[in-house]
């Protein structure tokens, strides 16, 4: 069979690293194939661009190739600042949106790293599919494009031939994901041992700094925020939210869903799981007195959701954590 051909799509402002973070990793694992007996290399990589120039983040220049048939086209990411408007960023990139768009009619496998979803989302390639982003970004990706089905705490989604990908280091996970599939799990571990990469994690969730997040919403989603934020343990009623805020159920859910591409049971949730692991990483009290405090009864229930938005058990949610608490208290030098 003939290698892979991986194209990366290299455009103005968009991060150095995450151009070439997939080939280094492709490369790491055809050294690794190749001493375990591979007779070539199971893919080729180029930096490809519609442009005859590109200068990225940090003034870097890239060379580049122009744009040609390939079997995967990888989209990077770019710097977006609270202050900038998406649509002022994308406006500047339709030659990169119009050639995402065709590779993509061809047939060609299209995969963003980070925010490099809204360059797939302007091109329509995220209509109807799940995908996700950056847990940073995840709001701003909804409600520019409500009609992406938005999965937060995915490191990784694909849906019928575009994948997505979470923030900078989940280009890593999509790469050994990838040589997975086409070099096996043998060759992909053994990549993830040389380069030192963790080839276990499933979720972004564990990573979530709230005090990072930008303010979501607008005035009506942030005080519905607000209000299921102070009161974490109270059984959901969405009519009597809605009373609280003057609008039908109905109304309640279309202007939340508009303002944050989400149900305010889905923000309840994640808020929940974010104060459980709070509690998991700064006390050691009892996962059944955690799932009380923030509104499960039943312990079962509250893991189900646990291990669905962070991929771990809270058990092993807290293990891990004591584990990297530890290696940080280590003295230098400790061996």
């Amino acid at each position: 069979m003939s290698p892979l051909r991986v194209s990366v799509l290299a455009y103005p402002d968009c991060f150095a690293s995450e151009v070439f973070g997939v080939p280094d990793i492709l490369t790491m694992a055809a050294h690794v194939a190749a001493a375990q007996g591979a007779a070539e290399p199971s893919y080729t990589t180029s930096v490809v661009s519609p442009r005859r120039r590109v200068t990225a983040s940090g003034g870097a220049r890239i060379d580049v190739t122009a744009v040609r048939p390939t079997d995967v086209l990888i989209v990077p990411g770019f710097e977006l600042p609270s202050a900038l408007d998406p649509g002022t960023a994308l406006a500047k990139l339709m030659p990169e949106i119009a050639a995402i768009r065709a590779q993509a009619a061809s047939g060609t496998a299209v995969v963003s790293i980070c925010v490099g979803a809204f360059l797939l989302a302007e091109a329509g390639l995220l209509h109807g599919r799940d995908a996700t982003t950056s847990w940073m970004y995840a709001d701003r990706l909804a409600h520019r494009y409500p009609d992406v089905r938005l999965r937060r705490e995915e490191l990784v989604v694909t849906d019928r031939g575009v994948t997505t990908t979470a923030a900078f280091s989940a280009m890593y996970d999509f790469a050994l994901r990838f040589v997975r599939e086409h070099d096996g799990p043998r060759i992909a571990r053994s990549t993830a041992r040389l380069a030192l990469l963790d080839d276990t994690r499933s979720s972004q969730a564990p990573y979530v700094d709230t005090d990072l997040l930008p303010t979501a919403g607008h005035g009506f989603s942030a005080g519905v925020m607000r209000r299921l934020d102070q009161n974490l343990a109270a059984r959901y009623d969405l009519p009597a939210l809605a009373r609280e805020f003057g609008v039908s159920a109905r109304t309640m859910l279309r202007r939340f869903g508009a303002e944050t591409g989400r149900t305010p049971l889905a923000y309840l949730h994640s808020a929940r799981v974010r104060r459980a692991g709070h509690l998991l990483e700064t006390t050691d009290r009892t996962v059944a007195a955690i799932a009380a405090d923030v509104g499960y009864r039943d312990p079962g229930t509250f893991t189900a959701l646990f291990v669905r938005h962070t991929g771990r058990r809270p058990s092993a949610y807290r293990a891990t954590l004591k584990e990297r608490r530890d290696e940080e208290d280590e003295p230098p030098g400790t061996p």
